[in-house]
């Protein structure tokens, strides 16, 4: 169920994706507001009218679940940006392997160690003649060991901002020994805005000058799309069932958390009633910032939130607090639960593909809701029985 329910997003949100910089049918037939897209900030006018190789535009993508207690899934938020965390899975699986090889023997259970495989099918199937590239911002860079171990396990070169350059409408990989090699696909790790300083912000150090270029005319792949922001927006994130009905005629197969945009007068009211038992999230944040939970809120922060809520409603969503699964970890030695939710791969080719494992985080706070790293979360295996 959760395969399917995931392709099928994923194939929704790349056809809002292709729609949104190309015809806006989706806009046009107001089942998304157009203020919802333009004052978004993954929204970027200068990906207007570009069809990427294939027209995929988000290759990886990194789709957040959680279980409630009573059994269902459901959908937190898409990354369609910089998905991270592949790498956790890969790593922890090995432990777990060296652990306990039994365990892997005796028991029905997925093999994870085909992610590098899938990662570079994918790279392959948008690459348009040359190398493949991972793009990252340095060795100082929090992930920096995700970029070198997946460059490592897929043979793709790892490469910064000063090891690629543009010549001639075509991108290049310049080796140790200065020969310039051609580049057809680039999974970049870096955001949007710093990709490249010739058409995005003007101070960047390590992005590469013209690449938005080199991509626009269609000879390299960018991995993922620019302009992937407006999908993951979670202002957004509330009509992606409603892109499901639209684009592919089917009734979602996933469901989304409980929510309400304060930016409709009916759901400010409903918001504005409840306050007490929801969680508010701004659109813009990620890495679990931006959230807030009503209940904790004193009088004064409460009444200095609500008015900024009417300021700014399309800043802010609203949703129901799912009391979502507790996993047992080990803590000080002792077995203790805590909050958990699964991030999942989808991997774009031809189809979609489901990577069978994924990124499953938990908080080490008893009384926390928020599981990312960036909160002090942490990781360990998923296992995906054999059918």
């Amino acid at each position: 169920m959760l395969e399917k329910g995931l392709k099928q997003r994923v194939k929704a949100l790349n056809l809002f994706l292709s729609d949104i910089y190309g015809e806006k049918k989706i806009i046009k037939d107001k089942v998304v507001p157009e203020e919802f897209v333009y004052a978004s900030s993954g929204y970027l006018a200068q990906c207007e009218g570009i069809r990427p190789p294939k027209d995929i535009y988000s290759h990886i993508s990194g789709i957040d679940l959680v279980q409630g207690k009573n059994g269902e899934w459901y959908v937190l938020e898409d990354n369609l940006r910089v998905p991270s965390g592949a790498s956790y899975p890969m790593i922890a699986r090995e432990l777990c392997r060296k652990s306990s090889p039994k365990t892997f023997r005796n028991m029905q259970i997925e093999d994870n160690r085909n992610y590098a495989d899938l990662l570079r099918r994918t790279m392959e199937n948008v690459n348009t003649g040359g190398h493949n590239v991972i793009l990252t911002p340095g060795r100082y860079n929090a992930a920096y060991f995700e970029h070198s171990y997946l460059a490592e396990r897929t043979g793709a070169h790892l490469a910064n901002g000063h090891e690629l350059t543009v010549e001639n409408d075509r991108l290049y990989f310049i080796g140790s020994n200065g020969k310039k090699e051609p580049v057809g696909a680039v999974y970049r790790r870096i955001s949007d805005e710093y990709l490249d300083p010739m058409n995005f912000n003007e101070e960047s150090v390590i992005g590469i000058p013209h690449i938005f270029d080199v991509f626009r005319k269609g000879n390299v792949a960018l991995i993922n799309a620019p302009g992937n922001g407006i999908a993951d927006d979670k202002g957004i994130y509330y009509f992606v069932p409603a892109m499901v009905r639209y684009y592919l005629g089917e009734e979602p197969i996933l469901q989304n958390a409980p929510t309400y945009l304060p930016f409709y007068e009916k759901d400010m009211a409903y918001v504005l009633e409840n306050f007490d038992r929801l969680v508010l999230k701004d659109v813009a944040e990620a890495g679990g910032y931006g959230v807030v939970f009503g209940s904790s809120m004193s009088a004064k922060q409460k009444e200095d939130f609500i008015a900024l809520l009417k300021r700014e409603p399309r800043r802010f969503i609203a949703q129901e607090v799912i009391d979502f699964m507790d996993l047992d970890i080990m803590d000080n030695g002792e077995k203790v639960p805590r909050k958990a939710d699964l991030r999942a791969f989808v991997l774009m080719a031809d189809e979609p593909l489901v990577w069978k494992s994924g990124l499953t985080r938990f908080s080490r706070n008893p009384d926390s809701f928020i599981v990312n790293s960036s909160q002090g979360g942490c990781f360990k295996d998923t296992w995906v029985l054999s059918r």
